[in-house]
């Protein structure tokens, strides 16, 4: 335990008992002596459903920079998860990647990997693990409805209960992570703190969900990655997720949209830019309607750069930004800026200061991601909140080159997956040697089919999966 000047037991409250908001309380318990989760729904038994999380018939994938930070606040969580049935996942040696660019190679290497699974799994387990400590508790059916304190130190939150009967929670922190229905902003705004600048860029991107039955044994089976390109705004991909599944997920923005007609599902695969999604959808056994999500907009608050910032309350997660989930950030920004908050903790503990110098910190995993997914959906047509100026289209070709180069590159394809991966920054895509790979360009010829191994070809031969002429 941290050592305090305080004499009273301290405490600390999360609102919102998503992932985030248990990683927050994972980042957090070793540094005050109670920890209370407030969470509006009720707190599933199992990997099952939680009320308020829609995006969860998405798939969701955590990176490896994300796995990391979740096993550095959870020792052993990400083992776990593996245990039940989530799938490592290693980049880009099991996966097969169709870039605007080309395909990309599946080069033999353990340095990068996600972590496959139902987000019902993931939050199960993360939730199970963090609830186990003996100073962590979950108050379901708790809405906060105001902050408590005055512009210089939030000092709690007020709470309405599902009875309708409201009262008062002191806290020497709060932690907002209440996802995208955060309230913080005008919180803060009725605190006299001024107007919190933000940014939301929407490329009307719509997503269509389904989990599949697998025809083939799911085990060591490829991640299927067919990406969009601003000339053709449709992309799909299949995750392999646990009990021998496929998640299934199909994207397109503003006019070619895919819907929730579950007959028009398997069509609509074939419009992609390649049609390996639909030729292995042929065999598999649909378990799930079709689900289609259009909240897809980019959405970012800058709380760092707020002239002032109260003591005693802290932003995680998509209560700071919130992605495009088709780059697959999100889980691992949040737990990215749990351990940014828990470290700060550690160094500082519960003093004057802490909760500016977390912001900030909180804000440098936002600073990538948003950097990433704005840098694509800011080129598509469909797109509105922004526009492509000079800069961003010089380093939008930048990238493209740099991908085109990465589909026959080792060293490329590596230094692009550190950054996607969220384990190192941006900036690395412009140290010498990278610059100098990308002007020679690729040095193996490009691929022209996907790159099933000879064993999982046997198992489509099994399966009487039938790739199109098109498809390899």
């Amino acid at each position: 335990m941290t050592e305090r000047s305080h004499p009273r037991p301290t405490r600390a409250v999360v609102i919102g008992g998503s992932i985030a908001g248990m990683l927050a309380a994972a980042a957090v318990k070793d540094h005050v002596d109670r920890v209370e989760i407030l969470e509006t729904h009720e707190i599933p038994a199992g990997p099952e459903p939680r009320a308020g999380v829609p995006q969860a018939a998405h798939f969701h994938i955590l990176l490896s920079g994300g796995a990391d930070a979740v096993d550095d606040l959870l020792p052993g969580a990400v083992g776990r998860l593996l245990a039940a049935g989530a799938h490592r996942v290693p980049m880009t040696t099991n996966m097969i990647m169709y870039s605007p660019e080309g395909w990309y190679r599946r080069w033999k290497r353990d340095s990068h990997h996600l972590i496959a699974a139902s987000r019902d799994l993931t939050d199960f387990v993360v939730r199970e693990h963090v609830l186990k400590a003996p100073n962590v508790t979950v108050r379901p059916l708790t809405r906060v409805t105001a902050l408590l304190g005055d512009a210089r130190r939030i000092t709690g939150v007020r709470v309405r209960e599902a009875g309708g009967a409201e009262s008062e929670v002191t806290a020497d922190l709060v932690v907002d992570a209440s996802g995208r229905a955060s309230r913080t902003p005008r919180w803060l705004a009725e605190l006299g703190l001024g107007r919190v600048r933000e940014d939301r860029l929407d490329s009307g991107l719509a997503y269509a969900s389904r989990v599949y039955r697998a025809p083939v044994a799911t085990r060591n089976w490829p991640v299927i990655n067919i990406q969009a390109d601003p000339r053709l705004p449709r992309a799909g991909g299949i995750v392999p997720i646990e009990d021998g599944r496929w998640h299934v997920s199909l994207m397109g923005t503003s006019g070619g949209q895919p819907t929730r007609d579950p007959d028009a599902f398997a069509p609509y695969a074939r419009t992609l830019r390649h049609p390996v999604v639909a030729d292995l959808l042929d065999r598999a056994e649909p378990l799930t309607d079709v689900v289609v999500t259009r909240s897809t907009v980019n959405r970012r608050y800058y709380y760092e750069r707020l002239g002032s910032w109260p003591e005693g309350l802290v932003a995680v997660g998509d209560s700071v930004a919130a992605f495009n989930p088709v780059y697959g950030h999100g889980m691992s920004v949040a737990a990215l800026g749990a351990v940014a908050l828990r470290d700060r903790l550690a160094a500082a503990g519960l003093r004057t200061g802490l909760a500016r110098q977390a912001q900030r910190a909180i804000a440098r995993p936002v600073h990538l991601a948003w950097s990433l997914a704005v840098g694509q959906d800011i080129h598509y047509p469909t797109t509105t909140g922004g526009k492509a100026g000079f800069a961003d289209r010089l380093l939008h070709r930048y990238v493209s080159r740099l991908s085109r180069t990465a589909t026959g590159s080792y060293h490329v394809a590596t230094a692009m997956t550190d950054v996607l991966t969220l384990q190192t920054s941006g900036i690395s895509l412009l140290r010498p040697g990278v610059l100098a790979a990308a002007v020679r360009g690729p040095s193996r010829p490009q691929l022209t089919a996907p790159t099933f191994t000879p064993s999982e070809r046997r198992l489509m031969d099994e399966a009487d999966i039938v790739l199109s002429a098109a498809g390899g």
